[in-house]
């Protein structure tokens, strides 16, 4: 069995390809990118992709079994297209699998939703492709918050305009995980699955990064509007309004959902705690 996985120079890619791998082998695996050469380094196959190119698909989905169609990270109308690229392509090549990784989050509430509205048209459009299917929703990666502790520590608290609302976070090794036993096993075929991990806090995230790091952090609530406009200014209109409208969401409850993650895994999540000391000793 071959299976293909795209954006396989992302990290979340790079984490299925490295899962597949301990799985079925690295000749049963092909990575899919944009740029061959940022993928060498994963030890398998790797063939050329970019989810603007239907016929760049076309020829790297010959011979596949399984294609795990990783989500683009274009502006959310573009993205529709691009996906239907590689799900056109997977049914011309005869691709009898193919799963997606979506996202979990409100359709119509928040500065996020019309991400959140791409990414459910592509779950629409794989369901109607005629292929067996899986589409994990993810939920949101704690490596940011982590990625981002210095300037936590320097400025001594997390501020964002969650509140108190709950966020299941995951990892991008979680996941990994997670896809590359959803790829292997029929038993998940025709299911949407919830990727995400036990719900937590702002405060609380604080309090384990602590635990974890020795740090002193606090949080910080500040309004919406503050919020949108101090990521505006920091990342742009379109980075700083998507990064608002998560915590927005985060706010609402949009991403306090229930985990689906042990019956795609097998297993339990791993707790915030855990998925913290693993980046901690792993980076």
């Amino acid at each position: 069995m071959k299976i293909a996985v795209t954006s396989a120079s992302g990290k979340l890619g790079a984490s299925i390809v490295k899962h597949l791998v301990s799985l079925i082998g690295k000749e049963n695996v092909i990575g899919i990118a944009r740029t061959v050469e940022k993928a060498t380094y994963l030890g398998v196959e790797i063939r050329k992709g970019d989810y603007n190119s239907r016929e760049d698909f076309n020829q790297a989905l010959q011979g596949v079994d399984a294609v795990l169609l990783v989500s683009g990270m274009d502006e959310p109308q573009k993205r529709i297209d691009q996906h239907r690229n590689v799900i056109e392509a997977a049914k011309q090549n005869g691709v009898q699998k193919i799963v997606y990784t979506s996202i979990v989050g409100d359709e119509d509430k928040n500065a996020f939703s019309p991400i959140v509205q791409s990414n459910r048209q592509t779950e629409k459009d794989v369901q109607a492709s005629g292929l067996q299917w899986v589409i994990g929703r993810n939920g949101i990666y704690i490596e940011p918050d982590l990625e981002y502790i210095d300037t936590y520590v320097k400025e001594g608290r997390i501020e964002n305009c969650a509140g108190q609302g709950k966020c299941t976070y995951t990892s991008r090794e979680e996941l990994g995980f997670a896809y590359a036993k959803i790829l292997t096993e029929d038993k998940h075929n025709g299911n949407i699955y919830n990727l995400v991990g036990e719900p937590v806090t702002q405060s609380e995230l604080a309090e384990n990064i602590n635990k974890v790091y020795g740090t002193n952090l606090i949080y910080n609530s500040v309004t919406i509007e503050n919020y949108a406009a101090d990521r505006k200014a920091a990342l742009g209109d379109f980075m700083g309004t998507v990064i608002a409208g998560i915590y927005e969401g985060i706010k609402s409850g949009a991403n306090n959902v229930p985990s689906d993650y042990e019956k795609a895994a097998g297993r339990a999540p791993k707790s915030l705690f855990e998925m913290i000391s693993d980046f901690k000793n792993n980076g």
